[in-house]
């Protein structure tokens, strides 16, 4: 199966004061269309680093990412949005909703900035996800669980080929839990890519692949 991802010597750091502090060092993974992946590691290990890069959110100092045979790790921020635009949903473990916003508010909003709001198409995920008669909800009156539904519902809006999901289930309970990893099964078997951070084995369990960093190295 043709790749989707490929990192090739990527590394990562921060400034702190005079300091610089490398956090993903020398990093290479290729991640096919339709996997779907679990990056795990201590805390420290550098995957929501990894993770940040993966999503374009953060630019490497080193190294080459080619996402759908787009060097990225070479673009400008203006251009990188628009690759985040077209390629990449996120999910958050704070949900990251909006709260003056009605739900079907929040999921349409990532259209709305993309220049194409789709409310027909916002109202049809949130059924896909169990939400059909809660549109004009507020985040406030919602669980855990329906928050993150929601979330997901937002990352799809866009029509994404990649899922990004960081801890999507660590401020949810277990049962809430299995149920958004089902959803994340689903669309995975649906052809969406998906890639998660997770310390979690049942959550891992999920994935197709397990990904184990430490100290900022792939080591499994």
């Amino acid at each position: 199966m043709e790749s989707i991802i490929r990192l090739r010597e990527i590394h990562k750091g921060y400034q702190l004061g005079k300091r610089f502090v490398p956090v993903i060092k020398g990093v290479d993974i290729e991640i096919k269309k339709g996997e779907f992946i679990a990056l795990m590691g201590s805390s420290g290990s550098g995957k929501t680093t990894l993770m940040n890069v993966l999503g374009c959110l953060d630019i490497p100092e080193k190294g080459d990412y080619f996402l759908n045979n787009h060097n990225v790790a070479k673009m400008d921020e203006d251009k990188l949005a628009e690759i985040r635009n077209e390629y990449i949903g996120f999910v958050f473990q704070s949900f990251n909703l909006i709260p003056d916003l009605t739900i079907l508010e929040n999921v349409s909003l990532p259209s709305f900035y993309a220049g194409n709001e789709n409310i027909i198409k916002a109202k049809k995920i949130l059924k896909d996800v169990g939400l059909a008669d809660k549109l004009t909800y507020y985040p406030s009156e919602f669980s855990g669980g329906q928050k993150q539904r929601v979330a997901i519902a937002r990352s799809l809006i866009n029509e994404p080929e990649i899922i990004l999901a960081d801890e999507p289930t660590g401020n949810l309970d277990s049962e809430s839990g299995e149920e958004v990893m089902e959803i994340f099964k689903e669309l995975n078997e649906a052809g969406k890519t998906i890639i998660l951070v997770t310390h979690d084995d049942f959550t891992a369990g999920f994935a197709s692949r397990a990904v184990n960093l430490k100290d900022g190295t792939i080591v499994k």
